[in-house]
């Protein structure tokens, strides 16, 4: 059952599908954190610049699994007005949400870039990577976000994925690339050997490597 050997393993059979985007003004943005050391393969092989997308899901404040939208950087903001009808939720209540989110994303940004600037989005083709996608709420989100910030397309990449969901990404993503998608899954982690969580440490010491090497 496993297909891969560990996360750099997938970045570098991921990259192998994605080596005609070379020729593209790329960047290529990881999700946070256990997409960053398959971004980091996929942005050498492709000679871009890396960088991370952080996103976090705007939920109904009384159900907050399911996703009413999602913010980004720069004061992005996307929602899905069908979703806040259904559920009822005030103007009041969804700034409230995003204003809990927004801290926690600030956080993270400043933990993994270090006062690092984010690399420009707008006008560029964007490759979005994760070590997997299963329901593919982060990923469509991560879309959403992506455009939003200006990105000219939008790939979508990942080592493997649930069918179905592969299938919903291919809606709102430009293209999606998965090297596997296995008719009978269950998580992510199963196809991988090794798949522990991967440390914030990590994710920033690939981001400065990247930024050292300056292929972009």
């Amino acid at each position: 059952m496993t297909e891969f050997r560990d996360r750099a393993d997938a970045g570098l059979r991921l990259a192998e599908r994605l080596g005609d985007l070379g020729e593209e003004d790329v960047v290529v943005l990881g999700l946070p954190r256990g997409g960053v050391p398959v971004a980091f393969e996929v942005a050498r092989r492709l000679r871009a610049p890396l960088d991370v997308i952080v996103i976090r899901k705007l939920g109904v404040p009384y159900q907050p699994e399911l996703a009413m939208g999602a913010i980004g950087e720069g004061g992005v903001r996307v929602v899905n007005d069908q979703i806040i009808r259904m559920a009822n939720v005030s103007e009041a209540e969804l700034d409230g949400v995003q204003r809990r989110e927004r801290a926690e994303l600030d956080a993270r940004v400043e933990r993994f870039r270090r006062s690092r600037s984010g690399v420009p989005l707008t006008g560029r083709t964007v490759v979005l990577v994760d070590d997997g996608v299963a329901t593919g709420a982060t990923a469509r989100a991560a879309c959403q976000v992506a455009r939003a910030r200006g990105a000219d397309r939008v790939v979508v990449a990942v080592p493997v994925g649930s069918p179905d969901s592969i299938a919903d990404l291919r809606r709102v993503a430009d293209e999606v690339v998965c090297v596997h998608e296995p008719e009978f899954f269950h998580a992510v982690g199963e196809w991988y050997q090794e798949f522990s969580q991967t440390p914030d440490e990590e994710v920033v010491e690939l981001l400065e490597r990247a930024a050292r090497t300056d292929l972009g």
